[in-house]
């Protein structure tokens, strides 16, 4: 990265770190151990250098930040430390109706694109009858909790500031119309229903909510959400692994890019897709009866 950006990114983030721990110059020179005079340069808009290694670790600790933040490596201030206590979360459901984490997470990504790999199908655009089927033994999630979930969910992608990527394996939607694995004991009629709701929804939300179908055979993903720069959740069953570095961000957003880039339903596309497999359940369900 240029060293005049990043000198202007550790300028900006040492002055919002200052701001919100209303530290003065002299007050932050004084515990980092510098000349206020070499802070005020530091902090000017004219200079285009970073400091010493040891001068900007002093700086960081005396404002309580992480030194990768200020640098602009991570979208997270905390320390190491903390950062690492709360990196891995292998913990039981809360019980709560709307999962407290992912309430603050899609709340403080608001503005940025959120981009989503689900576990089965989108679960904002789930039906209550299809919630029900998946959590009804669901060790960790009840499914009125799930309901609850999912109807959140579908009012954030409602507002007007949201921007999402979903981005789903064709397969996933073949298994789930042909009543195939998990959803073996799920009513056709369930299944039209579902096929439906979800058809309707991208459609309705398009471009705000695009749906991208890439082919199962020559790509995978596991289930996750990045929530703009700020931290990536991998899904890994009643828990998630959180990613706040911008390194890792943007690994998962290169890859999340490339399932969209090998797509072979479009997004613009996905509501006919959706609506041609609801009419062929619908015809063998005619035909049935």
């Amino acid at each position: 990265m240029d060293r005049r950006i990043v000198a202007s990114e550790f300028r900006s983030r040492v002055l919002q770190a200052m701001e919100r721990a209303e530290v003065t110059k002299s007050a932050l020179a004084e515990q980092a151990g510098i000349d206020r005079s070499t802070l005020t340069q530091m902090l000017s808009g004219e200079y285009d250098r970073l400091p010493r290694a040891d001068t900007a670790a002093s700086i960081a600790v005396a404002l309580q930040v992480s030194l990768d933040w200020l640098l602009g490596l991570t979208q997270d201030a905390r320390v190491s430390a903390d950062i690492l206590m709360e990196s891995l979360e292998f913990r039981p459901s809360a019980g709560v109706p709307v999962e407290k984490d992912l309430t603050r997470w899609h709340e403080d990504a608001k503005g940025y694109k959120i981009r989503y790999v689900p576990t089965t199908l989108p679960d904002l655009a789930k039906t209550d009858g299809v919630l029900t089927h998946e959590y009804r033994d669901f060790a960790a999630k009840s499914a009125d909790r799930a309901i609850t979930d999912s109807h959140y969910r579908l009012e954030y992608t409602r507002l007007p500031e949201t921007d999402m990527e979903v981005c789903l394996s064709t397969q996933a939607i073949e298994s789930f119309a042909a009543g195939e694995g998990i959803w073996s004991t799920l009513s056709m009629d369930d299944r039209l229903e579902q096929l439906k709701v979800l058809a309707d929804l991208t459609e309705e939300l398009y471009p705000t909510l695009r749906l991208y179908l890439f082919d199962g055979l020559t790509h995978f993903s596991a289930p996750y959400t990045i929530f703009g720069p700020l931290r990536a959740a991998v899904y890994i069953g009643q828990a998630y692994l959180v990613f706040n570095t911008t390194e890792h961000i943007r690994a998962l957003t290169q890859h999340f890019d490339g399932l969209i880039r090998a797509a072979v339903v479009q997004a613009n596309e996905a509501s006919e897709y959706l609506r041609g497999h609801h009419t062929r359940l619908a015809s063998r369900l005619r035909r049935r009866a």
